[in-house]
């Protein structure tokens, strides 16, 4: 089984189906998301590079993330 860690090129991932937000703009400057083959995770990539560097999650810290987002804890970033 391929090891997968973080940072490693979206090209070397095994094969996933990435997904943007549907608030994603045109520009193409957004982030996508794909699910790891067996639960190992989630991926996370530049949607202008991907090719380039992805970033691996667990489950458990993508869905502490998506409830921090949903509870305004990172709306300080927003210009």
């Amino acid at each position: 089984m391929q090891q997968i860690y973080n940072g490693m090129p979206g090209m070397s991932l095994p094969r996933v189906t990435w997904q943007k937000s549907r608030r994603s703009n045109p520009s193409g400057n957004c982030v996508e998301l794909a699910r790891l083959p067996g639960g190992a995770g989630v991926a996370l990539r530049n949607s202008r590079d991907p090719d380039g560097p992805t970033l691996i999650y667990t489950v458990d810290e993508i869905l502490a993330f998506i409830a921090g987002a949903k509870d305004g804890d990172f709306d300080d970033l927003a210009p």
